[in-house]
């Protein structure tokens, strides 16, 4: 019996988080590379402890223009991992001043391996893993965000 509950339990927060995802609204970010080059995502924004806490866990897909942002307030070391999440993402960690610190490529569905932002950042942004490579988006490059100050 208690297979069954935690079954049905599982089931309630994946459509809860499925139907959160769909009731998100979308705001525009912009990645300007070295290259001059000028990239535009909708993104959600998790600003909130459970927000951040839930991402895109349980994602089976999501568009190529799209990502999230986790906002962490202020200047911080932050950890994140894949645990329940089943798109491999790369994970951009942008400084206050939106300069992208370092970019983890292609992050392995489902692991619980800790990637670390390496220094203080302000946000993470997460996109469909391998974008940043196919559309030339590197650690310097800039995020223009209401988030960041120059």
């Amino acid at each position: 019996m208690s297979s069954v509950i935690r079954f049905i339990a599982a089931l309630m927060l994946v459509l809860s988080s499925l139907s959160v995802a769909n009731a998100q609204q979308f705001e525009t970010l912009k990645i300007l590379t070295a290259q001059g080059h000028t990239h535009a995502f909708q993104i959600e924004v998790a600003k909130s402890d459970q927000e951040r806490m839930q991402g895109l866990m349980y994602r089976q897909s999501m568009p190529a223009n799209q990502g999230m942002i986790f906002d962490y307030k202020t200047p911080q070391h932050v950890a994140m991992w894949m645990k329940n999440t089943y798109i491999p993402l790369d994970m951009l960690f942008i400084r206050a001043d939106g300069v992208i610190a370092r970019i983890a490529t292609n992050t392995e569905p489902l692991s619980t391996r800790s990637i670390s932002s390496g220094e203080p950042v302000l946000a993470v942004l997460e996109l469909n893993g391998g974008l940043t490579a196919r559309l030339g988006i590197h650690a310097g490059d800039r995020v223009e965000y209401s988030l960041f100050h120059k």
